[in-house]
């Protein structure tokens, strides 16, 4: 958890200065910029799942984490250092191959490490530790901007220390993972998929329509603004969000580890309908930050509790696959979803876009429901 707050403080203080750097002083277009991104985001789809698949073929997890997070690392100086675009861009791409080696990885050695009785409160404190550095990470880069008369190199440059403190806390202050089991052939093959059991592959459906239903947090920051709020200030509703999504999931995840599943399943949707139902009605920015806190709630009710379900249902020998199957399939969704959201909120406007999206997330939680009956959960 602190191994991902420290990287999460380095990389948003960067992110959130990024696009800005390239395009008014790289001298980017906004085009470019969509592309460069693009294959960022890309990079770190495709590496998930090999990464994950290697854990697994060679039983483990802390060293292929490490290279993760160490890629992260050594990427930083880069962003303080570089005139180049080339470079900078570079950089940006590599630190997302890392962040794509490190995720199934790390979030099989927390499985691992941890008794499968308190496995939802250890995925709820990491994302709790995470969501806290990516709060703090973009008002340090504001803070440092405003003292130091918008250096963006200084800020580069300072972002560099939490990275080397995320790659030492995971180095030194985490035990070595114990050699699990290895696979008994490349993870990446029909055999492999054939032992994930069926409640494996209801988790990966339900996280994929979940991920459909809840569209980018993006549109949360134009909602904004279209109710009113100054751009400058746009900002905060992330960090609104994000304050209520980290104090509510360590709670969130040890809930999961005493309530039924298809309990917290349902919480979790029941949270994301109401957002929805809010975002679209809103006629204030009051009324809209309720929204935006029932968003928070809803990220930290869902978060931690499929990554226990990822863990609680795939074998011992394939978990490191399995999260890299899961976050592939929650990616693609996730695309397909933002797409139609954005398409509908040009066609007829963001309240039919949220109330669209709300009455998707109720017919996943009606599918959660028929899902998750007890003979289905046991798989």
């Amino acid at each position: 958890g602190v191994t991902s707050m420290f990287m999460d403080v380095s990389s948003e203080a960067i992110h959130a200065l990024l696009p800005i750097y390239l395009t008014s002083v790289l001298g980017l277009s906004a085009a470019t910029l969509g592309i460069i991104e693009g294959v960022a985001e890309a990079t770190t789809l495709a590496v998930k799942i090999f990464s994950g698949a290697i854990s697994d073929w060679f039983g483990r997890r802390k060293l292929p984490a490490l290279i993760g997070y160490g890629l992260a690392a050594v990427t930083k100086p880069v962003f303080a250092l570089a005139s180049l675009v080339g470079l900078v861009v570079a950089a940006h791409i590599a630190d997302r191959f890392g962040k794509g080696i490190r995720g199934a990885p790390r979030d099989a050695l927390i499985a691992d490490l941890t008794p499968p009785e308190r496995r939802g409160a250890a995925f709820g404190l990491r994302q709790a530790l995470d969501t806290v550095g990516g709060v703090i990470g973009p008002l340090a880069a504001v803070a440092l901007m405003l003292a130091s008369g918008d250096n963006f190199r200084l800020v580069f440059a300072l972002a560099v220390i939490p990275a080397i403190l995320s790659v030492a806390t995971l180095a030194f202050l985490v035990p070595a993972d114990r050699a699990t089991p290895k696979a008994t052939e490349f993870p990446l093959s029909r055999a492999a998929a054939k032992q994930m059991p069926r409640a494996f592959w209801i988790v990966v459906a339900l996280g994929a329509a979940l991920a459909g239903a809840r569209v980018a947090e993006a549109f949360l920051v134009l909602r904004a603004t279209g109710l009113g709020l100054d751009p400058a200030y746009a900002p905060l509703v992330l960090v609104a969000m994000s304050v209520v999504y980290g104090a509510g999931a360590y709670p969130a995840g040890a809930r999961s580890d005493k309530f039924s599943t298809r309990r917290m399943v349902v919480a979790s949707l029941a949270a994301l309908c109401a957002a929805d139902a809010v975002l679209a009605y809103a006629p204030s920015l009051p009324v809209f930050f309720c929204g935006v806190a029932l968003w928070g709630a809803h990220m930290a009710l869902s978060q931690g509790l499929f990554a226990k379900l990822v863990a609680d249902t795939a074998p011992e020998t394939l978990r490191g696959t399995a999260f890299g199957l899961f976050n592939i399939a929650s990616a693609v969704a996730l695309v397909i979803g933002n797409s139609a959201f954005g398409f509908l909120w040009s066609a007829q406007g963001a309240g039919f876009a949220y109330a669209t999206a709300g009455v998707a997330a109720l017919v996943v939680a009606f599918a959660a429901i028929v899902a998750l009956r007890p003979r289905a959960a046991r798989g």
